[in-house]
């Protein structure tokens, strides 16, 4: 019977339990992680209101986690609405914390108030110890609820929090951490917030390494910071541009230089938030540099009679790197991820501040500021080439069947939820693909040799390059409008499933890196919105006598191999190519949905990869061959 008591009612820690991903994005690696920095956010918070200056950050070997800062300690008296302490509160109350009280915290980051329940919520264990006032308070939590009251422990002289918890294995896949992700943030917020100290341990399982440990700290800031993002870029001007300033309550740091490249890189926070899509401070960064430079121009007559050359602002920022970061008092995000600034003061606050030191720079500067205005005038004389190149892809934005490429075998559905494209190395194992596929819902693309690498290329190049135009026009997708030339318009994109369908050795991962760099760059949306996937064909064939079986790894190949037993009869095949396979056995093994493996192309953090492509993919030798002598190590030789 459907009555009232049918209804479910969830508050707080249930209903983050049954709807984690609500709360953390999703409950993979990438959800695992955002748990250990809520709780560092905390510790930073009290950085921020300058009550802190260190943060220790321990990974256990038994899966615990471990966050101890030196700040205040989170209040243990009794709050008078709830009638229980106040550290009991904060725990187990989504949108509750210092963090809604001015007094308190003046800026903050986490999930404000959302973030430490939230930790809490999703815990099979947690333990909190505070010391505070001279004393030791401890409480613990099963699963979110209190296991016990507030306890005194005893005598301290030390002061701050620390929060000891294990995420709930009955929700998280694997509570398996990654050095790497953690140790990029907390790199990350030493720069962020200069001055701060902060301790990374990472506790091994085997005996002869313990543990592995950093320490991030940082004098100067985000002035440290550009050059490491900047580090494998040929530098346009001598000097790094900072500027720092206070307006409204809204502090404003930015760190900026000019690079050979064509490339405008700008990294935003607030509060220490990455806001990878931007927001009311990037809006005003960048109108700041627009009209600085522009009225600066124009007042010296410096645009005149330049072959009429009509300039955007996106020619203002070609081959710019910057950081924006601010801190505003009640912050305000578009969506839970909170990755883009929607305060609509903060973006008059950023332009006077950026324009005001700007324009003193440019004056200051003469140098500089002839060698930015000279790549100012270059990027608008290359827009208006890329523009026509773009305009021909525009026109040949398929409505019908018959303005599609050539070389494109298209699919019979045109429902876009059930169809798919595989980009495929070479018309040999496009030939193959095509034969193979199931024409209802798969199209193949082949691709002739390796595209255009867009990392190094003019726009220009890019548009006018045969492969690269035929990708756009059979995805549907198209690129820019005469306001933003960045936008991707995915709204009439024809494929829910973008494969790429590479050969298994060093030539076919090129291939595929060049594939992705073209994403990446400039059809980001269709990787956040996880359209891009990779095919996984099998690297051999393992035959005895009427019996066969496929490999995708060395390790199954052995497995297979000791199962089989007597290994003289057994004929081992190597595939080095899609075409080595005949069409019945490319269906079976890299295109059956039923039996195939894909995988799917996401980004964990935007400013390493987009620091990773330029490494691999960019012209300068030095850094690229540095990543290769450092990862080598790694690799596996095929011969």
């Amino acid at each position: 019977m459907y009555t009232a008591d049918s209804i479910q009612s969830l508050e707080g820690i249930e209903h983050i339990r049954l709807r984690p991903s609500m709360y953390i994005g999703d409950v993979g690696i990438r959800g695992l992680h955002h748990l250990v920095f809520e709780v560092i956010d905390n510790s930073v918070d009290e950085a921020l209101a300058g009550f802190c200056n260190k943060i220790w950050v321990t990974i256990h070997k038994n899966g615990f986690v471990t966050v101890l800062d030196n700040g205040r300690g989170i209040p243990i008296d009794i709050h008078k609405k709830e009638g229980k302490s106040a550290l009991e509160v904060v725990m187990t109350k989504i949108g509750a914390g210092g963090k809604f009280d001015k007094n308190s915290y003046k800026v903050s980051g986490g999930l404000h108030g959302v973030g430490i329940s939230c930790v809490n919520a999703l815990s099979k264990k947690l333990i909190v110890t505070i010391y505070r006032n001279g004393k030791i308070y401890q409480q613990e939590y099963f699963k979110g609820k209190p296991v016990y009251e507030v306890k005194n422990l005893g005598e301290t002289n030390m002061q701050g929090t620390k929060i000891h918890y294990l995420a709930d294995s009955s929700i998280f896949s694997s509570i398996i951490y990654n050095y790497d992700i953690l140790s990029t943030r907390l790199k990350e917020l030493s720069f962020l917030n200069k001055g701060l100290h902060l301790f990374l341990t990472y506790e091994k399982n085997n005996i002869e390494n313990n543990s592995k440990k950093e320490y991030f700290f940082s004098k100067n800031g985000l002035k440290e910071y550009l050059p490491i993002l900047d580090k494998n870029q040929e530098s346009l001007t001598k000097n790094i541009l900072f500027i720092e300033g206070e307006k409204e309550n809204t502090f404003v740091e930015v760190a900026m230089q000019y690079n050979t490249s064509f490339k405008e890189r700008i990294y935003s926070y607030v509060n220490n938030i990455n806001t990878y899509e931007g927001g009311t401070h990037l809006s005003g960064f960048r109108r700041a540099l627009t009209r600085t430079l522009k009225k600066y121009a124009e007042g010296h007559g410096i645009f005149s009679n330049k072959d009429k050359v009509e300039f955007t602002g996106d020619d203002f920022r070609e081959g710019i790197t910057a950081i924006i970061s601010v801190r505003v008092m009640e912050p305000q995000f578009e969506g839970q991820t909170k990755t883009k600034l929607s305060n609509h003061e903060v973006g008059g606050v950023v332009e006077k501040i950026v324009g005001e030191m700007f324009n003193i720079y440019l004056e200051e500067h003469p140098v500089d500021r002839k060698k930015i205005i000279d790549k100012v005038i270059l990027a608008a004389k290359a827009r208006q080439a890329a523009k026509k190149a773009r305009e021909f892809i525009q026109r040949k934005n398929p409505v019908s069947s018959s303005l599609l490429p050539g070389k494109l075998a298209d699919c019979s559905l045109n429902n876009p939820e059930t169809c798919e494209i595989y980009l495929v190395e070479g018309d040999s194992a496009g030939g193959t693909a095509k034969q193979g596929r199931d024409r209802n819902f798969q199209a193949i693309l082949p691709l002739r040799g390796k595209i255009l690498n867009v990392e190094k290329a003019m726009q220009y190049k890019i548009f006018e390059n045969e492969e690269i135009r035929n990708i756009f026009t059979s995805l549907g997708v198209s690129i820019g409008t005469e306001e933003n030339q960045k936008i991707l318009n995915v709204t009439k994109l024809r494929y829910n499933k973008i494969i790429i369908m590479t050969d298994a050795d060093i030539d076919g991962s090129h291939i595929s890196t060049l594939i992705l760099t073209l994403f990446f760059r400039y059809m980001k949306p269709l990787i956040e919105k996880g359209h891009i996937y990779i095919a996984t064909p099998p690297l051999y064939l393992i035959k005895k006598g009427n019996h066969s079986q496929y490999a995708w790894n060395d390790q199954e190949r052995e497995a297979i191999l000791n199962r089989l037993g007597g290994r003289k009869h057994v004929n081992v095949q190597r595939y080095k190519g899609l075409g080595e396979m005949n069409a019945e056995q490319l269906w079976e093994t890299t295109m059956n949905p039923k039996k195939r493996t894909l995988r799917k192309v996401h980004i964990e953090n935007h400013s390493e990869a987009d620091k990773i492509f330029s490494i691999l993919m960019g012209d300068e030798v030095p850094p690229r061959r540095n990543f290769i002598e450092t990862n080598a190590i790694h690799a596996k030789i095929d011969v």
